[in-house]
């Protein structure tokens, strides 16, 4: 359907999205047709030509391009070029959104069908592109053209209520009208086409309280004076349909749950007229008598209130009311003590009132409720009552023994006033110092006192009934002692006052004061002064300053070390008391080489020669002397030492050495420096076998020996070798030498191997006392023979006789 219209050109400069948009415009006629020429023209207007063109007498020929949606695959329509002649010369390709998968085209036919369902709501439109194909050439018949494909709404979408759940509050007693809240709801469906998303709101549950706009879904109240207290919660069920609610839409519901929330519109009402309480009279302060509680419909703020006793009641005061902050109950407390004998009954009246008031919805004697308390005392057997809580005494402290310092009463408040004791606890350090009576509480002294030592005494004294349940109480006596003048003043230390060479007369060298550990009322002031004498000192005075100081004075100005080093000085210091009290001390005044600021050394080399009265040389040397002993000293206890270490390592070097088994323990050999075997060298090592004895020791063992030789040598001459007596004297002897450890051998062991060849008298050693033999040892490299002397076995040196 070519158009025979001709056009020799125009001048147009027009975008891409200027022909999109014609095209699109076009789309949408149903049965719309536009030639190919025209969709060429087009093509060559949007690449913005502005030459004059020759109109070509070709084109495309559309058919309908709009889907519904939702609807089975079918055929849309056709797309034909004017240079197809039926010889299927031509090729048409599809491309864009949804070829392919969604549409398909016949590439000799030109026909476009879809390949499934579409939905509108998931894609609106879809651009695509169609383009003829010369197939012998493979040339483009037409320039590549746009084109839009539509899918048409159907109502298949419920609506759906946005931002569930809905929840709201309204105050109770509202007017008719009060906004609750607004629902909303969307559909999914093309709201420009038809009336498939058009909604309209109505109450499936909840009138005749509450009702909804149909346009805006706001929910609003219809019913008046809505009461919390007779129902708190509302569900209101809202339904939307579309089609504006016509038959064959869709509908959804939604629940909006409305509370009421509370005003003040109830007030506190007691539950009874009388409330009434018993309390035992020994219940102490503080005590909860009990509780009442007025009730309120309302909650939270409004249900708060404030309990109180009316005031122009005389028994309001010994009880007060508290509101308890969580469960609102009135908390009656005892706020005085109770006495059974004095008041048995009490009766008062309590109120509760709203902390906080609304008068729009009652008045304000509404919001208040009274009621009457009854509370009954109970007696209880008590224990005495002091009369005063706590006693406070006074005492001189030269009181004699027996004094009455003073008295504490108690009585038995109930009605058979019963007898009462006193005692003093004896825990108490004061029980030893003062004493009670036990009928009638007077305290007196036991002890001699001194305020010096305590100015106080606390003691606790117990009053107990004379009954079967003894009930007592105590209470807190504190004595006071007070002071008499019995202490004699003294200076506050230790003065240590000295002068320089070179004083002048009337200079002060030192300040005094004093001290008395007295505490007098109108407090102390001394005097000082000098010991009478009928002969005035020469060299100092005292000068009372009348504030509890003294200066010493000098009367002269010549003193000198040469002269003399100290003067002693006598101190009178005398208190202000009645009688007046006295002491003397005497000042050890030195004099002293002072420094250039007058300043006198106290400490160091010249102050200790200054203390001695010694000259500074004369205790230099005696430091010298005192130096030098002491390094001696200490010299000769280091040599001491190294001489103990030397013979503990020689000790210890014998201990190392074993003995032979086939040696006896009484093979020794005994030698001392400068005796008979002094000069012999032996050959073979020696073997400690025990500690040398002390030689004092040694002397005085020897001294014995010696004197009981000569006894026996005495002996000797008169009784013969043959004889029993002798022979019992030699075995004495020997066992003697046996068993005494200080005798020799102690210092080292010979042993003998071998003692040479061709000796016609054989081996002199002991050892052939034994039955073994020894095996000869190898000799030692040593370039002097080995010698044996053998003078001690012909006779004994002056030091072994024995």
């Amino acid at each position: 359907m070519g158009s025979a219209e001709e056009m020799h050109g125009w001048t147009v400069k027009m975008s891409m999205p200027s022909v999109l948009a014609m095209v699109t415009a076009f789309s949408m006629i149903p049965g719309g047709v536009l030639s190919g020429t025209q969709g060429l023209e087009a093509q060559q207007m949007a690449q913005g030509s502005t030459h004059l063109h020759r109109r070509l007498k070709r084109g495309w020929i559309w058919k309908q391009f709009l889907v519904l949606e939702e609807a089975s695959p079918h055929f849309i329509g056709k797309l034909k070029s004017d240079s197809d002649r039926g010889e299927f010369s031509i090729k048409y390709i599809l491309s864009g959104e949804g070829a392919g998968d969604v549409f398909e085209m016949d590439e000799y036919s030109g026909d476009i069908r879809t390949l499934k369902k579409l939905d509108r709501e998931e894609k609106a439109f879809y651009v695509l592109q169609a383009q003829a194909i010369n197939r012998r050439t493979n040339e483009p018949e037409e320039p590549e053209s746009e084109f839009i494909i539509t899918v048409q709404d159907i109502n298949d979408n419920v609506p759906q209520f946005q931002n569930e759940p809905y929840v709201s509050s309204i105050p109770e007693m509202c007017e008719t009208g009060t906004t609750v809240a607004q629902v909303t709801a969307t559909d999914a469906d093309d709201p420009m086409f038809g009336n498939h998303a058009k909604l309209i709101y109505s109450i499936l549950q909840g009138e005749p309280y509450f009702s909804v706009e149909p346009k805006t879904g706001i929910i609003v109240t219809s019913w008046p004076d809505m009461d919390r207290e007779a129902r708190e919660q509302y569900l209101v069920v809202v339904q939307v349909k579309d089609m504006l609610g016509l038959s064959g839409g869709y509908s959804a519901s939604t629940t909006v749950t409305v509370s009421l929330t509370d005003v003040n519109d109830n007030g506190p009402t007691f539950q009874h007229h009388l409330y009434a309480f018993a309390v035992p009279e020994n219940a102490a302060v503080g005590t909860t008598v009990g509780r009442i509680m007025a009730g309120d419909a309302d909650v939270g703020i409004n249900a708060r209130m404030t309990y109180s006793l009316e005031d122009d009641l005389e028994e309001s005061s010994t009880f007060i009311i508290e509101t308890d902050p969580v469960t609102q109950e009135g908390v009656v407390v005892l706020a005085k003590p109770l006495d059974f004998e004095t008041k048995r009954r009490f009766v008062m009246a309590a109120e509760a009132v709203n902390d906080h008031v609304d008068l729009r919805f009652l008045t304000l004697e509404e919001f208040r409720d009274r009621t009457t308390l009854k509370i009954v005392v109970e007696d209880v057997d008590e224990p005495p009552v002091f009369l005063a809580p706590v006693y406070e005494l006074k005492v001189p402290e030269n009181a004699a023994v027996g004094t009455v310092v003073g008295s504490v009463g108690a009585r038995d408040t109930d009605i058979v006033n019963k007898p009462i004791r006193y005692s003093i606890d004896r825990r108490s350090e004061a029980a030893k110092v003062f004493r009670i009576d036990p009928n009638n509480g007077t305290i007196s002294v036991t002890k001699a006192l001194d305020r010096e030592t305590s100015d106080w005494h606390n003691l606790t004294v117990e009053a107990k009934e004379i009954s079967q349940n003894h009930l007592s109480s105590s209470v807190v006596v504190f004595i006071k002692v007070l002071d008499i003048n019995d202490n004699v003043p003294r200076l506050a230390r230790d003065y240590q006052p000295y002068i320089c060479e070179g004083t002048q007369s009337g200079e002060v060298i030192q300040l005094l004061s004093a001290v008395d550990p007295d505490e007098p009322v109108e407090g102390h002031h001394f005097y000082f002064s000098m010991v009478p004498d009928k002969n005035i000192n020469p060299n100092f005075t005292i000068r009372d300053n009348q504030d509890n100081t003294a200066g010493i004075v000098a009367r002269r100005s010549t003193f000198t070390r040469k002269d003399r080093t100290q003067y002693l000085l006598p101190v009178v210091v005398t208190d202000s008391g009645s009688p007046a009290l006295s002491s003397t001390n005497t000042l050890t005044i030195s004099v002293c080489s002072c420094q250039p600021a007058g300043h006198c050394p106290s400490g160091g080399v010249e102050a200790l020669a200054l203390s001695m009265g010694v000259s500074l040389q004369t205790l230099l040397g005696l430091l010298v002397c005192l130096v030098t002993l002491t390094v001696l000293s200490v010299l000769m206890l280091m040599l001491r030492r190294h001489r103990r270490k030397q013979q503990e390592g020689l000790e210890v070097e014998a201990k190392d050495l074993e003995l032979p088994e086939t040696v006896s323990q009484k093979v020794l050999y005994y030698g001392e420096p400068g005796g008979l075997g002094a000069d012999l060298d032996f050959c073979q090592p020696a073997v400690p076998l025990r500690h040398h004895p002390r030689r004092r020791e040694r002397r005085l063992r020897r001294e014995d020996v010696r004197a009981s030789i000569r006894m026996s040598l005495r002996e000797s001459h008169l009784i013969g070798p043959e004889d029993d007596v002798f022979r019992q004297f030699i075995l004495d002897r020997l066992a003697e030498a046996d068993q005494d450890p200080h005798v020799p051998p102690f210092d080292c062991l010979r042993t003998y191997a071998y003692e040479g060849s061709g000796s016609p008298t054989g081996s002199l050693s002991s050892l052939d006392s034994f039955t073994l033999e020894l095996r000869p040892e190898p000799p030692v490299s040593n370039p002097r023979p080995c010698l044996v002397r053998l003078t001690p076995w012909y006779g004994p040196g002056e030091e072994d006789t024995f």
